[in-house]
């Protein structure tokens, strides 16, 4: 199975030892992935910031980047969520439209695609220690993703996988929100990090490193014995 791997802005910068993780795993899932340089980002920023025009410019070259009838794979449902539910509004009546229904119905976050299309769970992974799952908001809501990435970490050995209180609530990052409403996010990331530490866990374990980068900066400044890690690098460990 071909796959176009799309690695979000903030990956490619601070995370990129993920993007090569999620390849490290889907092709031992069998898939033949392909990486095209050229490609920047999906336009989620400026849309989120009232500028639809320029996320329409963004977003029309990735149409460009991704004009292809593989998969589109990405370590980020906040990106998927955004190509798949906002592409085909931000394109209505225009020229893109069929091109932005079509794309947005072959993109898919990382753990979705193995348990709902390659229906992949167990990848021999290793990981002995106790850990706890965020759900974000943008995998929760925009793209419905709830038990997969529970079942993928079910099948890693000697993983304990605990279940924290108010799991579905928002980490406080929200993009632009952290940044205009500093006091309020840094309440949110402490709160999170306060049940997450409540379960014992020594892990948080989440499908999106914008959340992950949100409650790691809050576990770095306060000194906190907790380490935070994506799904692809757990199920890359081991093998």
């Amino acid at each position: 199975m071909n796959v176009q791997l799309f690695i979000p802005c903030f990956v490619d910068q601070l995370y990129p030892e993920t993007g090569f993780n999620m390849i490290k795993v889907l092709e031992k899932a069998g898939c033949k992935v392909t990486y095209n340089t050229n490609q920047t980002c999906c336009g989620q920023p400026a849309f989120n910031a009232g500028f639809c025009d320029e996320s329409r410019a963004v977003a029309t070259k990735f149409l460009s980047d991704f004009n292809t009838s593989d998969y589109i794979v990405a370590p980020s449902a906040s990106c998927v969520g955004f190509v798949r539910n906002y592409y085909p509004k931000l394109f209505e009546n225009g020229t893109y439209q069929n091109s932005a229904k079509e794309i947005s119905k072959k993109v898919y976050e990382f753990s979705e695609f193995l348990t709902s299309i390659l229906k992949i769970e167990n990848f021999d992974a290793v990981l002995n220690t106790k850990a706890t799952y965020h759900d974000s908001c943008a995998a929760l809501r925009e793209c419905k993703i709830k038990e997969g990435p529970r079942n993928l970490l079910r099948h890693v050995k000697g993983l304990e996988l605990i279940e924290m209180n108010d799991n579905e609530t928002c980490c406080g990052f929200g993009g632009t929100f952290s940044v205009k409403f500093e006091g309020i996010s840094i309440g949110m990331a402490e709160q999170k990090v306060q049940n997450a530490l409540a379960t014992g866990a020594e892990y948080i374990i989440s499908t999106d490193l914008s959340c992950l980068m949100q409650i790691d900066g809050y576990i770095k400044k306060n000194s906190i014995n907790m380490k935070t890690l994506h799904l692809a690098d757990v199920l890359a460990m081991g093998w």
